[in-house]
């Protein structure tokens, strides 16, 4: 999938796409009249009804502006220790190798931006060298949002643990900040005149979305704001994951209103393809609209399984 917003071109980098969740594992409110009046728009691309499961993806953003490249979330990686999460416990995908097919080498990454800190969005920050953890992009500055970084920083002595998140600071995070990477950033920073950080809290309390800005054209790189389309008719629904389900409801109904307002493509991590979608208002509530976004499978139709959805 490419896009262009302007003078900012928009790549999705694919790390793993296929069956996750089953509806009620995912979102604890759902009920099933929920899906029942959008299986049309749901089957089969976002929802298997045979495995009665949701169809996910995990993947970046690769942003093209005037004057850098930037990655915006890094999936899961490989090689990393995560027990507490087996389907993304020493994972083996060719990430970098569809990162190369788009035209970018590790070295040409100027800027990595983290919607959050959760294991299936920082994972690629770094790579195995030599039995050591280094950054992936050598030249690039890791721009975290620091209410974020301080919320996951397992050096504080008010850090409060979360099994979900295990080993993930030592080995994606706290490399970057030894190499002198690391860059924190507030709600409202810039970059290059195009993208935008914008507070996003509810998912976890420092999380963040990207604005996109350009030519008159707008779209939201939202992480983990939205997990599946299902949340755009039902914005309600919250994940087992959110930190604050209450404030995660108030940033989705936020972020659709702009979305609506704003004619904005959304961007999210984890919708399968086509993988961003325009918001449209219909009575009080919203709806997605895929027109315009019909495209193949970036790998030419091929599938990469996983065995058991997203979890962030």
């Amino acid at each position: 999938m490419k896009i262009q917003l302007g003078t900012v071109g928009v790549e999705r980098i694919e790390e793993r796409l296929g069956l996750g969740f089953q509806p009620h594992e995912l979102f604890p409110a759902f009920e099933s009249h929920m899906l029942e009046p959008l299986r049309h728009q749901m089957e089969p691309t976002f929802y298997d009804a045979t495995e009665n499961r949701f169809r996910t993806s995990i993947h970046s953003w690769l942003l093209r502006t005037p004057n850098c490249i930037v990655l915006i979330d890094t999936c899961v990686g490989n090689h990393k220790q995560r027990p507490q999460v087996p389907r993304f416990h020493m994972c083996d995908t060719p990430w970098l190798s569809r990162l190369a097919e788009a035209g970018i080498q590790p070295e040409d990454v100027d800027y990595v931006m983290c919607t959050h800190l959760h294991c299936d969005h920082v994972g690629w920050n770094t790579r195995l060298s030599n039995g050591k953890w280094v950054p992936t992009f050598p030249n690039a500055r890791y721009l975290f949002g620091r209410k974020e970084f301080d919320r996951w920083d397992a050096r504080r002595a008010d850090y409060q643990h979360r099994h979900i998140n295990d080993h993930v600071f030592n080995d994606s995070i706290l490399p970057v900040v030894e190499a002198g990477q690391m860059m924190l950033v507030d709600d409202g920073y810039e970059l290059d005149g195009v993208l935008t950080v914008e507070p996003a809290p509810g998912h976890t309390a420092g999380h963040v979305c990207i604005r996109v800005a350009s030519g008159g054209k707008r779209a939201y790189c939202s992480g983990d704001i939205f997990h599946h389309p299902l949340q755009i008719h039902h914005p309600q629904l919250y994940t087992g994951f959110d930190d604050d389900p209450d404030g995660g409801v108030r940033t989705r109904l936020r972020l659709l209103s702009a979305c609506a307002d704003e004619n904005a493509i959304l961007l999210p991590a984890h919708f399968a393809e086509p993988h961003a979608c325009f918001v449209r208002r219909s009575g009080s509530g919203y709806v997605a609209d895929f027109g315009g976004f019909d495209v193949p499978n970036q790998l030419g139709g091929d599938t990469h399984t996983i065995d058991s959805g997203v979890i962030s």
